[in-house]
């Protein structure tokens, strides 16, 4: 099953290894039967990105070029052993649509293809933004510890899937729910998508160039051996406090439509919005 599913996502990616920035996924596996997330969730210059690393795919994302955060990452869950990678890259096609096919070192840019970081800078966050925070982590969206091999945990460090999370937070319970709850919630499922985004905020850090999410959320459709959906949940945080609320699918579509002002679906309406859950 999950060997089908990601020869589907590999179908699915294939515009990026043009280097095109469309007006949409063009066809979106990561996402349970094709359904992305609302427009209440579009960004205001934004980037659909099937994230390429090592001829690969390993998540989509949904990157906002003028707040220079992304809105969402998305993608099959499938945890496995291995270390977090020792470096940061930035998105080469996000500057210009003919320039390298997949994501890069900041230095190997400037020093190798002679990219000036001004030009790295108009289109994305940089390593100097997160530098010169102060009780702010890079928090992933679609962390490391969800994906199975060294390459597609080491495509998760991208800044085009980080956001500014409060340090507390991003060490504390939601590295909790990443890393046990996943774990216990999904031990029943033969696969689960999930979606993990950051509700945008009113204030900006690094010199006013990247946006501080108010929130950030998390949601998972759960499917059972006969691959359709049997369980689903979601997960809130605000992003100054050290405390994640467990909900369900339904109650974070409310919660999230009544942050952005605009209706929210998040996944395929089979998957149970109100189906009771548990914690383990």
């Amino acid at each position: 099953m999950l060997g089908l599913l990601l020869l589907q996502v590999l179908a699915s990616c294939l515009w990026l290894k043009h280097s095109k920035v469309v007006t949409s996924f063009a066809s979106p596996q990561f996402f349970y039967n094709n359904a992305t997330p609302s427009n209440a969730l579009l960004a205001q210059n934004p980037a659909w990105i099937c994230q390429h690393y090592k001829n690969q795919y390993n998540f989509a994302t949904l990157y906002d070029r003028k707040m220079h955060t992304p809105l969402y990452s998305a993608c099959i869950y499938q945890p496995g052993p291995g270390s977090r990678s020792k470096s940061w890259f930035v998105e080469p096609q996000l500057i210009d649509k003919n320039s390298l096919k997949q994501m890069e070192r900041e230095s190997v840019l400037t020093e190798k293809y002679k990219f000036t970081l001004d030009q790295i800078k108009e289109s994305q966050a940089v390593l100097a933004d997160y530098k010169v925070m102060k009780g702010l982590d890079r928090g992933h969206l679609s962390p490391s510890s969800h994906q199975d091999s060294r390459e597609s945990k080491t495509a998760t460090f991208t800044l085009t899937n980080i956001v500014p999370q409060d340090s507390s937070l991003n060490t504390g319970q939601w590295n909790n729910y990443e890393c046990k709850t996943m774990v216990q919630k999904t031990k029943d499922c033969k696969s689960t998508y999930v979606i993990t985004g950051a509700v945008p905020g009113n204030t900006y850090v690094s010199g006013n160039r990247v946006n501080r999410p108010s929130h950030i959320w998390s949601a998972a459709c759960c499917l059972g051996e006969d691959t359709q959906p049997k369980d689903a949940w979601g997960a809130i945080a605000e992003n100054d406090k050290n405390m994640v609320e467990l909900v369900s699918l339904g109650v974070l579509e409310k919660n999230l439509t009544d942050l952005y002002g605009k209706t929210v679906t998040l996944f395929n309406n089979a998957c149970p919005r109100y189906q009771s859950f548990y914690l383990f």
